[in-house]
């Protein structure tokens, strides 16, 4: 590799990287632009976040450029999927090169920083370029010129720009008003907080105070040196990079041919490589054939009948080219078509896919490996054909005969598809105008899609208003179909003759809903096959219902003279299907308003002050682990784990003629060194196997770890291991919780930490008026899915010892772990814990066994070694949330008041013990927030052979939050009252907290709750809100919305945290603390308390004291038991300890101070500070409550069960926040984690265990479009208490309680959706109770709306027709 200019070698690979020259003289062909860029360049912000071109961590800019038009194209690409040789004469631009802390930030860094759109930093840099790859497009717009500041952009374009990147800390709501502040269109007065202006200021104040962006000197993304080496084509030799790169079809077909004779040559053909995200095939290709530059294949033409797409066009520039509004070719019915086309497209994965995923690799997956795809769908609809080449055999087939056809072989290439021009194949006569109708469909977990669909459906049909009768009649039609557990997208060829020539009538409709819903029948095994089939009726009625709807509003008198007037049927069917109006584009955030009461009292504590790092983090200069130089001979290590339940390990062996270069060997339990353990975790619970040792006790665990030259080829060795399995005369797995229960399997819940039973339970009974009995709930896992991996480094050092960097929650737990593991004295081990990529609980005793596997790796080969582990990895070691199980008796009075709950609690552990024995005191303390009269239960923690299951952030207390909602739900639904009446009569008084909560229920004044309550219900006006609701689910038939108002009490505990503070000779601050800065703004608080705690020697100067003080990496060496950073209070804890460190500094300082005070009249801080100081002080602290409220809205379609959160309110008592800014997002981000839990994030495991959802394409997590569209946070500054570090509360965990409120609102519109069913006739008088399971997916939600809901609604209308007529 050469970073300097020269004349390129002949053939050589040469591109430029944020402006330097990088020519690599030989590479593997599969090596992708990620992997070069972290392993060779000095630029680390692209991060690998999945691998799959999921999550948008890895995004870059591509730059290409034409000599002959002097035109340099931009656009954002994968590169964890970009393969390195196709990006020959290219530039890339990653985050360093937008800006950085040497050549100064660029204003996106600057503005994420500002509006606190970064937490843990991760996925930042790869939102950064997302957002200006984005500017660089709209720059190249023919648009008017922007405002001094702003870009061409708007609002939209800003908001999904990001679309398609995984944030798993903000929230998404400061990244979105962090983007938009760049639009040209933005009102300024609807950007959220931020650190640039205060609230009350001028617009004219607040545009001023912006970072400046000036569009007219933004950087090159392309140099100027690789133009003038690109004026002749740099083509790579094929044979030293077995990259093959064909210009025309007869190219194309000679090698094919060639490559065919060589029947030991494995070829693969590439576009943009994006179906490696999907098919993640490890096996090794000897030569890659790069289509992009095929004329025929690259090329859109454009003719009377149509539209022709070459197969490596990209499926953006599809988009771009079926929007094209200039091309006469086409009639404007035609243009709508290619329109709908465009606009379904842009719902297939994410732009930076888009950009480099081809229309012909689409089919031909579609085609070869029934891909679900959306292409095929429309496409087939819109009656498209597809021109194949086989040797010297060209075929054009209709899009069916393709699709049917056997697989593609190698030898067949896809040229292009074409789209008709519809103009040519309408039937007109005199009796009938006929108007082309177009329509495309899909249903997803994600409104703006990077999710694949339940089921896609595309609609093409000639419609005719007959003169004489008014009646709409169906000429011909096309039903497709797809996506929904088929091999491809099929033709309901039975629904389209049926209709074809039909007066469309309900008759008609309802018995063509009957055909669809006989015909779409997905194949065994797919999962909710019902509920995809009934997608197939709702959107089969939701394309021809208006039509019918029209011809009854005129029906009743129409004429011939009526019908030809601008009001006419024909007249409101071009306007309703004509007009783009009608695809309506999902919003996404309108207006929040943030509500912050700063306090001033402890300056600089209490300011919303940017986190530190921010701009860092921004333009990916921040250093994870995985960004660390690997140092001289480092190792990488996979993990190789069991796939059975319960079974012997006989074997572990490498399918030796697979295995790829420099594998240096395995690393098993037998590797272990004398002296030490099988280790894998230690805490104060219990402790972990490192590895299996003879038996496999679950899927999953860790059975070896292989060692070779790269992460790449660790992966890939890792994949051909082979295990071999035994199971004569072994029990059969514990499975369930029943199983265990029945075997006593059971953890043993030591005394101190079982809560103790409240108040009288035979009392209660007593006085109950009412009983339920035997109620169920039962709850899943949920994957913490941190934007970092599991990672660490391990180097041998002198005198038998161990460094380790760990992404950790725990070092000092890790420390430990590692000395027993090696054998070692503690003191020969040192971990080093700088910063962490997300954890939410996922790296605390999960990222132990992680670092001791590189350790032992490290101490048997005696070099160092390090591992980052892949996503599915990742999902199916890390184990998750703990599901359970719960069965409860509630009494209750005729008012509501509930006297009694009895509950019995099954909580699936898995094989270890981790922290379940905490559990059953975390589920009570979430639960415990109403006052049950008086609470019994029994909770087992039952041991089965599944993954151990861990801490996830509020571990325990968001089930005990959510069993609480929904006893009293299920009380005010067999009441039949209000369910708010019902919350309200079973609050707390402050002596029934005392009973609930012991001391920690704190003073009187601290219980806020009752007042937030009535506040939330007074700021939001949510009783006018119910109302308005209300009467929307009378007036709507297919849509209907939900309210709900959850109030949480959260108990926490605060661990011991060391500090340390040091003063250097020239006043500059060192602080080094046990908590870890992990995305919480931990540092950000810290580095305020040490400003404030030495500003109290009140010397010139200590104004600006923030500025001097650094936070430092946490070193189990240099800081001692540093705990665990978990709870919500480790922010709080360390800053408590600073702040005593500083009083003793200070106490310290004042004599000296006193003295030169006398001397020189004034001191100045550089001058007090004339000696080196050093001083440590460790802390213990108390614990205390939080408490808040959510009040929620959500609106449910029937037709698919998507439901949309609308607005949400929240009010969160902060105490006196330490950084309101800070905890802001905390409460966001949470939050927002939580709707994940409860609405879309399935955990589904196989029958043996072994998690299946291992990925971005099947596990999704909350995005951009699926957050509150309005989301109102007010932080609520409640009493000071001497009790609390300087009055604050606790943020990280206790807000994602409140996304219960989003499925106990969703409850609600589904109430209203029965409640219509029965109006209908279709459910009886017990529609208002059922069991909505969580989380609650568009599935769940569509079969308690009815699955058969349209069937009904018909049937029903048909009726009332019949006794009205």
């Amino acid at each position: 590799m050469e970073e300097k200019q020269r004349e390129t070698g002949q053939g050589s690979l040469v591109f430029a990287i944020n402006g330097q020259r990088f020519e690599v003289s030989s590479v593997s062909p599969s090596t992708t632009l990620l992997e070069f860029l972290r392993t060779r360049t000095p630029f680390k912000s692209a991060k690998l976040g999945c691998g799959e071109g999921g999550c948008g961590a890895c995004v870059v800019l591509l730059s290409k450029y034409d000599p002959v038009l002097d035109k340099v194209e931009d656009f954002t690409v994968s590169s964890c999927l970009t393969l390195l040789c196709s990006v020959n004469g290219c530039s890339v631009t990653t985050s360093e090169g937008l800006g950085n802390s040497k050549d100064g930030f660029h204003p996106i860094h600057q503005r994420f920083s500002g509006f606190h759109a970064s937490q843990c930093g991760f996925c930042t840099p790869g939102m950064c370029v997302s957002l200006f790859g984005a500017l660089v497009k709209a720059e190249k717009n023919d648009q008017r010129e922007p405002s001094p500041g702003f870009s061409k952009l708007t609002v939209v374009e800003a908001e999904k720009a990001i679309s398609g990147n995984l944030c798993r800390c903000t929230g998404y709501r400061p990244i979105a008003d962090a983007c938009k502040s760049l639009a040209a269109d933005v009102d300024i007065e609807d950007l959220g907080f931020n650190s640039f202006w205060r609230k009350e200021e001028t617009r004219e104040a607040k545009m001023s105070r912006l970072p400046l962006y000036d569009h007219i000197h933004e950087i090159s993304t392309f140099p100027e040196f690789l133009k003038r080496e690109i004026k002749s084509p740099l083509l790579l030799d094929s044979e030293r990079y077995s990259w093959c790169k064909p210009a025309t079809a007869e190219e194309l077909q000679s090698l094919l041919k060639s490559i065919d004779a060589d029947s030991k040559t494995r070829m693969k053909l590439v576009v943009g490589n994006t179906g490696m995200g999907y098919y993640k095939g490890l096996e090794h290709y000897d030569k890659y054939i790069d289509l992009r530059c095929v004329l025929e294949l690259s090329s859109i033409r454009r003719d009377e009948e149509g539209i022709e797409i070459g197969a490596a066009v990209t499926i953006s520039k599809t988009i771009e080219a079926l929007k094209e509004e200039n091309n006469r070719v086409f009639n404007s019915e035609c243009k709508i078509v290619f329109k709908r086309i465009a606009l379904h497209m842009e719902k297939i994965a994410s732009e930076f896919i888009r950009n480099t995923g081809s229309v012909g690799g689409n089919l031909v997956m579609a085609q070869r490996k029934h891909f679900p795809s959306d292409i095929a769908t429309i496409l087939l609809a819109a009656g498209a054909s597809v021109h194949i080449l086989t040797g010297t055999l060209h075929e054009k087939l209709t899009l069916d005969e393709f699709l049917e056809r056997p697989p593609l072989d190698s030898k067949s290439v896809l040229l292009n598809v074409k789209i008709p021009n519809y103009a040519a194949v309408k039937n007109i006569s005199s009796e009938m105008d006929s108007k082309l109708l177009f329509e495309t469909y899909r249903a997803s977990p994600r409104p703006l899609g990077n999710a694949l669909p339940y089921l896609n459906a595309a609609f093409l049909t000639e419609v005719s208003c007959l003169k004489s009768s008014g009646s709409v009649v169906l000429n011909k039609c096309r039903v497709v179909f797809g996506a929904y557990g088929t091999k491809h997208a099929i033709r309901a060829k039975e629904v389209e003759k049926f209709l074809s020539g039909k007066i469309l009538t309900i008759g008609v409709l309802y018995e063509a809903v009957k055909m669809v819903k006989a015909n779409v029948v997905p194949e065994d095994g797919t999962p909710s096959p019902a509920y995809r089939s009934s997608l197939a009726t709702g959107y089969l009625f939701d394309f021809l219902f208006p039509l019918i709807d029209i011809s009854s509003k005129i029906l009743g008198g129409c004429s011939d003279e009526y019908c030809n007037t601008s009001l006419s049927k024909d007249a409101q069917i071009k306007q309703k299907y004509s007009q783009l109006d009608h695809v309506q584009l999902p919003t996404l955030l309108s207006y929040s308003e943030q509500v912050l009461e700063l306090n001033h009292d402890h300056h600089p504590v209490g300011q919303p002050i940017k986190k530190v790092g921010a701009a860092l983090q921004a333009s990916g200069e921040a250093v994870f682990v995985d960004d660390i130089p690997s140092p001289t001979n480092c190792l990488h290590g996979s993990f190789v784990h069991s796939i059975k339940p319960f079974a012997r390990v006989k074997d572990i062996k490498f399918k030796s003629k697979l295995l790829p270069d420099g594998v240096s060997g395995l690393v098993s339990v037998r590797d272990i060194p004398k002296g030490g353990e099988n280790r894998g975790c230690t805490t104060s619970l219990g402790t972990e196997s490192l590895f299996a040792d003879g038996l496999t006790q679950y899927a999953g665990e860790r059975l070896a770890f292989v060692v070779a030259d790269t992460q790449k080829h660790a992966d890939i060795a890792s994949n051909l291991v082979e295990v071999d399995y035994g199971i004569e005369n072994l029990e059969p797995p514990i499975l369930t919780v029943e199983d265990a229960i029945k075997r006593s399997s059971l953890f043993e819940v030591p005394p101190f930490l079982y809560p103790k039973q409240v108040g009288d339970i035979s009392k209660g009974w007593a006085e109950a008026d009412h009983k339920i009995l035997s109620a169920k709930i039962k709850l899943g896992s949920q994957y913490h899915f941190y934007m970092e991996t599991q990672t660490a480094l391990a180097i041998p050092d002198e005198d038998n010892s161990m460094v380790v960097y760990s992404s950790n929650q725990c070092p000092e737990y890790a420390h430990v772990t590692i000395a027993k593991c090696l054998g070692i004295p503690e003191h020969n081990v040192r971990v080093i814990t700088r910063r962490v990529g997300g954890g939410f609980g996922g790296k605390a005793m999960k990222a132990i066994p992680v670092a001791t596997a590189c350790a032992l790796a490290a101490h048997k080969f005696r070099r160092p070694v390090r591992t980052y582990l892949n996503r599915k990895t990742d999902m199916i070691m890390t184990g998750g949330r703990h599901p359970m199980e719960v069965t409860y008796n509630i009494g209750f009075k005729s008012n509501g008041k509930v006297t009694a709950l009895q509950l019995d609690i099954l909580i699936n552990a898995g094989i270890s013990v981790d922290i379940s024995p905490l559990m059953p005191k975390t589920i009570l303390s979430g639960l415990k927030k109403y006052d049950w009269g008086a609470l019994s239960f029994d909770i087992k923690v039952c041991k089965t052979n599944h993954s151990s299951k861990t801490a996830m952030r509020a571990p325990g207390e968001v089930q005990g939050s959510y069993i609480a909602e929904t006893v009293i739900e299920h009380v005010a639904s067999t009441l039949s009252m209000d369910v708010d009446y019902v919350r309200n009569i079973n609050f707390h008084r402050y002596d029934s907290l005392k009973l609930f909560y012991d001391v920690a229920a704190g003073d009187s004044v601290e219980y806020t709750l009752t007042s937030m309550w009535n506040k939330l219900a007074a700021s939001s006006s949510f009783k006018q809100r119910v109302e308005i609701i209300k009467e929307f689910n009378r007036c709507k038939v297919w849509k209907k919305r939900g309210i709900s108002r959850v109030p949480i009490v959260y108990q926490v505990f605060v661990e011991p945290t060391p500090g340390k503070v040091s003063i250097l000779s020239d006043g500059s601050v060192v602080v080094e603390v046990g908590g870890i800065e992990m995305g919480q703004g931990l540092w950000t608080k810290v580095k305020q308390m040490a400003a404030f705690g030495l500003s109290s020697i009140k010397c010139d100067g200590v104004e600006n004291l923030l500025d001097k003080v650094r936070i430092i990496q946490a070193d189990t060496l240099s800081l001692t038991q540093g705990g665990m950073t978990s709870g919500s209070t480790t922010s709080e804890s360390s800053c408590e300890s600073v702040r005593l460190c500083c009083e003793v500094l200070v106490e310290r300082l004042a004599p000296l101070k006193e003295t030169l005070q006398a001397q020189m009249g004034s001191v100045r801080w550089d001058e007090l500070i004339c000696k080196d100081m050093n001083f440590d002080v460790l802390l213990i602290l108390t614990f205390r409550c939080s408490q808040a409220l959510r009040y929620l809205t959500v609106e449910v379609n029937l037709l698919t069960g998507e439901t949309a959160i609308l607005r949400s309110d929240i009010i969160y008592d902060c105490g006196q926040s330490l950084n309101p800014a800070v905890d802001l997002g905390q409460i966001e981000g949470a939050f927002v984690q939580g709707i994940g839990f409860f609405m879309l994030e399935e955990y589904t495991t196989n029958s043996d265990g072994l998690m299946v959802a291992d990925g971005t394409w099947t596990y999704k997590i909350p995005t951009v479009d699926t957050i509150p569209k309005q989301f109102n946070v007010e932080i609520h500054s409640s009493e000071h208490h001497r009790q609390r570090v300087l009055s604050s509360k606790a943020s990280g965990e206790p807000p994602l309680l409140l996304a219960a409120s989003v499925h106990c609102a969703t409850r609600g519109a589904i109430r209203a959706a029965r409640q219509q069913l029965h109006s209908w006739g279709c459910m009886d008088e017990s529609y208002s109770t059922f069991n909505l399971e969580v989380p609650a997916t568009m599935p769940a939600v569509k079969e308690l709306c009815g699955l058969d809901s349209v069937e009904s609604y018909l049937q029903w209308e048909m009726g009332r027709k019949s006794r009205s007529g």
